[in-house]
């Protein structure tokens, strides 16, 4: 490489230092050059207010409140069980029909018991000797022919004849299958000629009138349902409205749900309802009438007082308010609001004193 090129590769790259050093300036005079400066920001017209909260709104009005609890429950039987035979032995008899009303006493099923009836009446055809024996020895006992304890043996013969006897019968009655109470028996599981024993489940009684509604209430209402409590029930597919009366609570508190179970009774007399069915229940603790009533969520509490947002000349006044009884979505006001205000119920949280408002929707109780 000669002397003259390697004079220009020095200029070249002295050139390339000075560039990156003085390119920052460079940019900066630039950009500033270019830089155009934002209009000013014109004055807010008159009249027109800025920062305004869109809100619903309620018209106060004088109502009743009611005090509900409101559970859930389950129709049970009042009596149910499952029917087998005291003793074992092949079934010769069933005697009832699926799915219809038996009465209380009522045959329902039987199991072979033909030797037990022979040895009753073997015992019974020894009666009228045993009988005998006690008489004549009573006689001799007057006269003096026999002692006393010759004749309490044969009485005691005839006692014991007569004990057998009862035995006998008590076994043969357990050959019989009859109905507990009064109710509706279910599908058989057995058939006839089936071998039984205790364990064999024939079939189902269920007493379906009255039936039993089971339900449970928060530990907040415990002492609020007792004996005499009166409720309602209904169902998801049913329209009507049911009546039933509390006849026993539980005598504690579920430790897993702190909740107490208690149980009312409803006559069924035409055994329309069925036992397994849910039910939505509701108790009427108390009523109060002609009280202003607002939504819970239209209420919040604020440096230890309750407070609450009227409109007035286009802005959101905060009240102070006296809280009264409470329900799942209301709560009664003892003070601080009265019938005829418009009480903003959305965007509390948002809300100031004197914040400029805009009512969207009046909101219907």
């Amino acid at each position: 490489m000669d002397k003259k090129t390697k004079i220009i590769l020095i200029v070249i790259i002295a050139l390339i230092i000075a560039g990156m050093a003085f390119y920052p300036k460079i940019k900066a005079i630039i950009l500033a050059e270019n830089d155009t400066p934002p209009p000013a920001t014109s004055a807010p017209t008159p009249g027109i207010m800025r920062n305004t909260l869109n809100v619903n709104a309620q018209i106060l009005k004088t109502e009743n409140l009611t005090d509900v609890i409101r559970t859930k429950g389950l129709l049970i039987p009042d009596e149910e069980v499952d029917l087998s035979f005291e003793t074992s032995g092949k079934i010769t008899e069933i005697s009832f029909n699926e799915g219809t009303k038996v009465r209380k006493g009522q045959l329902l099923a039987k199991v072979n018991d033909k030797p037990l009836q022979a040895e009753l009446k073997k015992l019974e055809a020894q009666i009228p000797l045993a009988q005998d024996r006690v008489y004549r020895q009573k006689a001799l006992l007057a006269k003096d022919a026999v002692s006393q304890e010759a004749y309490e043996s044969v009485n005691t013969e005839l006692d014991k004849l007569l004990a057998d006897i009862e035995l006998t019968k008590a076994r043969i009655a357990q050959t019989e299958l009859r109905a507990p109470f009064d109710g509706v028996i279910g599908l058989r599981q057995v058939s006839e000629g089936t071998y039984a024993s205790p364990t064999t489940i024939i079939s189902r009684l269920t007493k379906v009138s009255p039936l039993k509604i089971e339900f449970s209430v928060n530990e907040a209402y415990a002492n609020n349902v007792k004996a005499g409590t009166p409720l309602t029930f209904s169902f998801d597919n049913d329209l009507n409205n049911y009546g039933a009366t509390v006849y026993a609570v539980e005598s504690n508190l579920d430790k897993m749900t702190f909740s107490q179970t208690a149980r009312a009774l409803y006559p069924n007399v035409d055994g329309r309802l069925k036992p397994g069915q849910s039910t939505n229940i509701e108790i009427r603790l108390q009523e109060i009438k002609n009280t202003i009533v607002i939504p819970s969520l239209s209420t919040i509490a604020e440096m230890g007082r309750d407070i609450a947002y009227i409109y007035k000349e286009g802005k959101a006044h905060q009240v102070t308010v006296k809280k009264g009884m409470r329900t799942a979505s209301s709560v009664q006001i003892l003070n601080g609001l009265n019938e005829g205000d418009t009480l903003l119920v959305t965007g509390v949280m948002q809300l100031r004193d004197g914040l400029p408002v805009k009512i969207d929707t009046f909101v219907e109780k």
